[in-house]
């Protein structure tokens, strides 16, 4: 098969089992993560952005950063879900984006309460939020505007991000239950996982909880499983993989000025071949 049928993402997280996701930002990188045994893809729009070399600042469109999730979710057995920012504008561009993405099979995006334009959370610059109102209007508009109960929508909050308290954190988070999202992401850039699990260990369990352990990565899927929560995402490892390693490559075959110090620690032509299921469309032409 060329294009795969995938589970919805709702159904893995109602398996009630951690549901671990990674990052990407094109097909051969979610083919991979797949591979590796993760149980879905997050379509990054840090890593969709860093692979046309510009800032995640709201400078791409929607209909690219969905061509990219579009691309991955072909060619993936496991579901999609999607970076979508701040839902790309006010209530109706939202509306909008839930009609293509879902159109285009994606079955999962997450919103954030940022003000749009966004900054990525980890840059320096201004972090302002949405009023809480006014992000809940969009979950709502959101909500109203999927076609299938399956599609899942999951309301990001960048409250602590923000530097604003968790008392904040959780109060948003609720209204964004009671809007109808379907799951809370509670980010944070600290440098220990304290501040998400104080947030866990007062929330009242009405919805999955998502995280991001980018800044505290020394939590263990076990523990992170123990403390409540439903979904973690590993959002950005590939794309700092793949920027170390092509570093590492160019720079060896410039310094020794040929390729052969490499060839073993790189991958063979055949897997190229695998992973772009080339036996399989040559029976097309057989």
């Amino acid at each position: 098969m060329l294009r795969r049928s995938h589970p919805s993402f709702r159904s893995l997280v109602e398996r009630g089992e951690l549901v671990r996701v990674a990052g990407a930002h094109d097909a051969l990188g979610a083919v991979i993560a797949q591979q590796a045994g993760f149980d879905a893809v997050w379509s990054s729009s840090l890593e969709v952005s860093a692979a046309r070399c510009i800032p995640d600042a709201s400078l791409l469109t929607m209909t690219e950063y969905l061509e990219a999730a579009s691309n991955m979710q072909k060619v993936l057995g496991i579901p999609v879900i999607a970076d979508c920012d701040t839902g790309y504008g006010n209530n109706l561009n939202v509306v909008h984006m839930v009609h293509e993405y879902e159109a285009a099979g994606i079955t999962a995006v997450c919103m954030e309460d940022k003000l749009f334009p966004k900054l990525n959370s980890f840059a320096e610059g201004d972090q302002t939020l949405l009023s809480t109102e006014a992000f809940c209007g969009k979950i709502q508009a959101a909500k109203s505007a999927q076609a299938t109960e399956d599609f899942f929508v999951v309301a990001r909050t960048e409250a602590l991000i923000s530097h604003l308290s968790l008392d904040i954190a959780l109060e948003r988070c609720h209204a964004y239950c009671e809007a109808g999202a379907d799951a809370v992401l509670i980010h944070s850039k600290s440098r220990t996982k304290d501040e998400v699990e104080a947030f866990l260990s007062r929330w009242n369990g009405r919805r999955p909880v998502v995280i991001v352990p980018t800044t505290y990565p020394d939590w263990h899927a076990d523990d992170i499983a123990g403390a409540g929560v439903s979904v973690v995402i590993y959002a950005n490892h590939g794309l700092r993989a793949t920027i170390a390693s092509l570093r590492e490559t160019f720079e060896s075959i410039r310094r020794h000025g040929d390729s052969t110090e490499l060839e073993d620690r790189i991958a063979a032509l055949s897997e190229v071949f695998e992973l772009q299921q080339l036996k399989t469309w040559q029976k097309f032409d057989a």
